[in-house]
């Protein structure tokens, strides 16, 4: 499944920022960004589970904001974008 993961972290303290930059690596280490917050993240079931999971214990719920969305289909058929597109194609190959 694909999901799009997008949050907003509170910055205002030390605290704030390293929780922030932990969501951010967590993210990382299931997707690509495609904006400053937000990711892409291609998943099985098991690391949808485990990515909700690891995210929900880094946040704050009275702090911090977290969504994450399901997205169904091919990425043409729920994607429009206008201008810079960072996305890369996992499933194409990769040349290196």
């Amino acid at each position: 499944m694909t999901i799009l993961v997008c949050y907003d972290v509170n910055t205002e303290d030390k605290a704030g920022r390293s929780r922030l930059h932990k969501v951010a690596q967590t993210c990382k280490n299931y997707g690509q960004r495609v904006q400053l917050s937000v990711f892409e993240c291609v998943l099985d079931d098991a690391q949808y589970e485990a990515i909700c999971h690891k995210l929900k214990k880094i946040i704050k719920p009275n702090e911090d904001s977290l969504r994450i969305y399901k997205l169904h289909g091919s990425r043409e058929t729920y994607l429009q974008t206008f201008g810079l597109d960072h996305h890369t194609d996992f499933e194409d190959a990769l040349i290196m």
